[in-house]
């Protein structure tokens, strides 16, 4: 079992509560409640830099079209190259049900 250095019981308690959530509406109601507005925005953005470092963009193509530092992308890119593998897997299965492999 993965044990990851954010484990806590709080945290444990957090991720729970995300997995209950069943819809995008859901989702968003819980966190416009837990996150302030640039929170979440930032951690779409973070996504949304890392859907497109696997797509092979360049660091100028994802900056132009996301608003994302430089500084930001390379933290992606690191999260990507020797993370936990969460962006992977979350960017994996978000494929698979857009294109229904």
């Amino acid at each position: 079992m993965y044990k990851s250095v954010l484990q806590s019981d709080e945290t444990d308690k957090l991720f729970q509560a995300i997995l209950e959530l069943k819809t995008v509406e859901e989702c968003y109601r819980f966190f416009e409640d837990i996150c302030t507005i640039n929170e979440v925005k930032a951690i779409a953005q973070r996504l949304k830099v890392a859907m497109l470092l696997t797509e092979k963009h360049t660091c100028h193509e994802i900056s132009e079209s996301t608003g994302a530092s430089t500084a930001t992308i390379s933290r992606v890119n690191r999260c990507l190259q020797y993370g936990a593998g969460g962006y992977s897997l979350v960017i994996n299965r978000l494929r698979k049900r857009q294109y229904g492999s």
